[in-house]
């Protein structure tokens, strides 16, 4: 796994109150996005806000217990196979996979890992959100 984070997806209690925080009080720049979600580009990353309770359902996780921090972090490749492998190693290396990859409603493919402490990783390929080295701000 090369390092790097992708997107920080943010489970929150009230999606336009989180919205106007960021967007409005913090002057995030807001990326075109559905309704049920909210994105902003950060330098090299972008930051997600999701509804918590949509997000644990996401990750096959429960958003009561004490594994869920109302959060996951994203790591972006450039295929399924990719996918397979990263979560092959995070497996490997010790990380409970909570959702198996699997094709996604939304067009790519992706599973989810928990860290030993508990904090989710989802592994994702997007092909109409890919992020590389290329990528990266000048």
């Amino acid at each position: 796994m090369k390092p790097r984070i992708s997107m920080i997806t943010l489970g929150v209690s009230d999606l336009p109150r989180s919205v106007m925080f960021y967007e409005r009080g913090l002057g995030f720049p807001r990326m075109d996005s559905p309704p049920e979600v909210a994105f902003f580009t950060l330098n090299g990353t972008w930051l997600g806000l999701y509804g918590r309770a949509a997000l644990a359902t996401d990750a096959s996780v429960s958003e009561e217990s004490g594994g869920f921090a109302g959060f996951s972090l994203a790591h972006n490749v450039s295929s399924e196979q990719e996918v397979d492998q990263v979560i092959a190693q995070a497996a490997s290396a010790g990380a409970v996979i909570t959702k198996p990859a699997q094709k996604t409603d939304w067009g790519g493919y992706a599973g989810y890992f928990s860290d030993p402490d508990g904090y989710l990783w989802e592994v994702a390929y997007n092909p109409l959100f890919w992020v590389g080295p290329s990528d990266e701000p000048a």
